[in-house]
């Protein structure tokens, strides 16, 4: 599982220079000093290196990005032509460049027709700050200035700034100072742990009709938006009953709320279709895209708008008063531009879809079904969850289950493989690239960390 590598620092130095100068996110920082992080140095398609020569098979695409994997050269060099022509330009003073146009033609070529502008961000967080303005900004122009709420769902995430923390869902983040007024929040559609003696169909428009009554109980003249990850990623990977998104399209139509997906870990092939709304079938007025958008060989992110929104913006709007200095950095734009190019024309995602992606979630079904910790498995495509349970016939889950599937974590990585843990629930999703045998080998070390994780608790 080792390796050379040759460093000017040894790890132990790095980790210091690392402590005097970090915080680090989500994560306890005197607790990480006294441990120390891992150093990664080197990455190659799904696999990483580490400073102490360890090697790791990557199955979280490194947070859901590196869809491509690590090391492209075709992404490498339109970096490096992108940046021997034009390093940098804005679209401010009434100017654009060639890389960005270029860029919204491909993705527009790809989306569903009813979507016509972006407004490119650096991040998935970004996009969602930009949705609440430009939301709010679309309900004024068309004459209802009062619509401004946004309701969002326990535990989602749309991002770490201040007001995409406020639209997630998530109350540690909250409790840091992250809510604001004129947001509120439904149920989260998470059967396997809130479903009760419901079945999931009942229990998918259980959650979808919280919606309702939380816009009849706000005024529907007063609803913005509803907004939501098609799947919940960072919350725990969870997939809503198939009853859910049917009901939540009809009831922001019947109430003219916009419905807006949180694509930015969906989007780009995840679930085997270009973006999760169109696996589970639904059409939203706004995507909030990044991540996938350039494998994350560069920041870049964006808020996709449907004709009916750019049409009001662009044809009644005037001024729109929201800009970044990095929005559609040429760079950035030409990467994305030979990611979604690699995608499209080495049929990429639709490899997801009729092959490997069936084939890791058949096998995970085959070795894990009968796993004495899993209590469910859910996933299409190249993303999958495994829940951990105490009692599967009862759904009981564990009262200790984040340091249950951190521990199991902690053995993956022993095992040279890097899953997550979320909530009771150990999380995947390796790059898009990923061969049957790489799919074979990142199955076979997470079935031993799962393995010696059950053996620590007598099972």
């Amino acid at each position: 599982m080792t390796t050379q590598t040759n460093s000017k620092y040894s790890t132990q130095e790095w980790q210091a220079m690392d402590a005097a100068h970090h915080i680090h996110a989500f994560v306890d920082q005197k607790k990480l000093n006294e441990e120390g992080p891992r150093v990664i140095t080197e990455g190659k398609r799904l696999y990483l290196w580490d400073s102490d020569g360890n090697k790791y098979l990557d199955g979280m695409s490194g947070l859901w990005c590196t869809q491509l994997g690590y090391g492209r050269e075709d992404l490498i060099a339109a970096a490096t032509q992108q940046m021997e022509k034009l390093t940098y330009y804005n679209m401010f003073f009434h100017t654009t460049h060639p890389s960005v146009v270029e860029l919204s033609e491909l993705l527009f070529s790809l989306l569903p027709k009813h979507y016509s502008h972006v407004l490119y961000t650096n991040s998935g967080s970004e996009a969602n700050e930009a949705l609440i303005r430009t939301v709010r900004r679309y309900w004024q122009v068309v004459g209802k200035p009062t619509k401004r709420i946004m309701i969002g769902r326990w535990n989602g995430y749309h991002g770490s700034t201040l007001a995409s923390t406020a639209m997630g869902g998530m109350k540690f983040m909250h409790e840091m100072g992250g809510m604001l007024p004129e947001i509120a929040h439904i149920d989260e559609p998470y059967w396997y742990a809130h479903g009760a003696d419901m079945t999931p169909e009942a229990f998918g428009l259980h959650c979808a009709r919280q919606l309702e009554d939380k816009i009849l109980e706000l005024g529907s003249e007063n609803v913005a938006a509803f907004v939501a990850e098609p799947f919940q990623g960072a919350g725990g990977m969870i997939f809503p009953p198939e009853s859910y998104w049917p009901e939540i399209q009809r009831i922001c139509r019947q109430y003219d709320v916009l419905l807006c997906a949180d694509e930015v870990i969906g989007g780009f092939g995840r679930t085997g279709e270009w973006f999760a709304h169109q696996y589970f079938g639904f059409e939203p007025d706004t995507l909030s895209i990044a991540k996938g958008l350039t494998s994350g060989y560069i920041p870049m992110g964006g808020l996709v708008l449907s004709k009916r929104m750019s049409d009001a913006l662009v044809g009644q709007g005037g001024v729109f008063a929201h800009g970044l200095t990095y929005a559609g950095h040429p760079v950035a734009a030409a990467v994305a531009i030979a990611n979604i190019k690699a995608l499209r024309d080495e049929k990429i995602v639709e490899r997801v879809k009729q092959d490997t992606g069936l084939y890791l979630q058949e096998c995970l079904r085959e070795i894990f079904t009968g796993h004495p910790l899993v209590g469910e498995i859910q996933g299409a495509g190249m993303v999958a969850a495994l829940q951990l349970a105490e009692d599967k016939a009862a759904r009981k889950r564990f009262k200790n289950e984040d340091e249950i599937s951190w521990r199991c974590r902690s053995y993956g990585f022993e095992e040279g493989v890097i899953i997550r843990s979320t909530q009771g629930r150990m999380i995947m999703a390796p790059a898009l690239i990923a061969t049957r045998s790489e799919i074979d080998e990142l199955l076979e070390k997470t079935r031993r960390a799962m393995d010696r994780t059950a053996q620590s608790l007598g099972l």
